[in-house]
């Protein structure tokens, strides 16, 4: 089994947040590897991989960065595979983290999910996915069915939520 889909972070710390792609990936039985590098610490590795991840048969990046999240951005630079950012609340309530990766410069985009969105991440990645993949489209359509009747039985359950003037 060859990985499709690399999720790379800065540190373990990020495991909180990226695992919630790595745990969505997993359900769509999509493989998947996670590593962990960092832009400014091992700037010669996220080059080698950046360049190496086509040619080893990866169609997409989820890449999570707290702080200065250069992460993402640096992966996009040196890669023509889509890149998902994912911003990590390590400080400014993740703000920070969320401009850095989303103000990337013309011709060098960043696909960007909400602040620790990894969960989003890995949904992102399975869509893209799931244009050429019909297994991986099958089960995401399945996924997004089940969303669906989580709502359906909400609405169920609100009947019986009362209150003097609710009409419904």
């Amino acid at each position: 089994m060859n990985p499709v889909v690399s999720i790379i972070m800065g540190s373990i710390s990020d495991l909180p947040v990226m695992e919630k792609a790595a745990k969505f990936l997993d359900s769509l039985e999509v493989p998947f590897e996670m590593n962990a590098l960092s832009a400014h610490r091992t700037p010669v590795e996220v080059e080698q991989f950046s360049r190496a991840a086509k040619g080893r048969g990866i169609k997409v990046i989820i890449a999570g960065a707290g702080m200065a999240a250069a992460l993402p951005g640096v992966i996009a630079a040196m890669t023509p595979l889509p890149v998902i950012g994912v911003p990590i609340s390590a400080s400014l309530e993740g703000r920070d983290a969320l401009l850095a990766i989303v103000q990337m410069p013309p011709g060098i985009p960043v696909a960007t999910v909400g602040i620790d969105g990894g969960m989003n991440a890995g949904i992102l990645a399975a869509q893209i996915l799931a244009l050429t993949d019909s297994g991986v489209a099958e089960r995401l359509d399945s996924y997004r069915a089940g969303l669906s009747e989580k709502i359906v039985k909400i609405n169920n359950q609100l009947k019986d939520v009362k209150y003097n003037y609710k009409t419904n």
